[in-house]
């Protein structure tokens, strides 16, 4: 799960300005509400300000507050959860009190696979002690958004309802002269099909490597990244 967010390399507080289960167990049917921002937990009364073009980065750990004891080896997360992280922006009225549902969301950022190092975004942000970094886009308009980050763990994808989705909201408030409006938008729950190729799907190649036989991967959701 996601326990913090920073903005410009300011790390903003513990859960402070999200939307966070009080669990770490996996989403499994993309046909639920617990898809949008997983299962209800704790709701921040906080609303984060960016500046487009900020870097924003997203704390994944294993609990709250990260390691549940010295060098655990699920912290992050278990190294044997590959997949694609991805991020999500929906424009909203009032970040703190606007209801999750309902909403049109776009795509900010992905890192999924990478055939030549056979690299996941899961190994990147293991790599990166739990961080997922990126920036937000310069066209962005300004006003309130949820922002969706979220791990695909497809390590059991290969059977039905094996895909394990970890995301949170964070609430945000976007300012700057951007215009963006999105010409592709998808819904939450919806953008998803249990039997999407991306989600049921058999990452092991021919010698039991998770290297998705050496293929390309494209994130589920049928939405490229945003281009401003």
């Amino acid at each position: 799960m996601i326990s913090e967010v920073s903005v410009a390399g300011q790390k903003q507080g513990s859960l402070v300005g999200l939307r966070a289960p009080n669990d770490n167990n996996p989403v499994y049917d993309v046909s639920s509400q617990d898809i949008i921002c997983q299962k209800q937990g704790r709701t921040s009364n906080k609303i984060i300000n960016v500046k487009p073009g900020d870097e924003i980065g997203a704390y994944f750990g294993h609990v709250i507050g990260g390691a549940q004891f010295a060098n655990d080896p699920d912290n992050p997360i278990a190294k044997s959860h590959k997949g694609p992280i991805t991020a999500w922006l929906a424009k909203v009225d009032n970040a703190a009190t606007a209801s999750k549902t309902g909403l049109k969301w776009f795509k900010i950022w992905e890192d999924t696979f990478n055939p030549s190092s056979k690299k996941w975004g899961v190994d990147n942000m293991i790599a990166n002690q739990g961080w997922v970094k990126f920036q937000m886009p310069q066209c962005i308009a300004p006003g309130d958004y949820l922002m969706r980050v979220e791990i695909l763990a497809l390590h059991s994808a290969h059977q039905n309802m094996g895909a394990q989705f970890y995301m949170s909201c964070a609430q945000l408030r976007i300012s700057g002269s951007g215009t963006f409006s999105p010409s592709q938008t998808v819904s939450f729950p919806g953008a998803y099909k249990q039997n999407d190729p991306s989600i049921l799907v058999n990452i092991y190649g021919l010698t039991g490597q998770p290297d998705n036989g050496g293929k390309t991967y494209n994130a589920p959701g049928n939405v490229p990244v945003i281009q401003c």
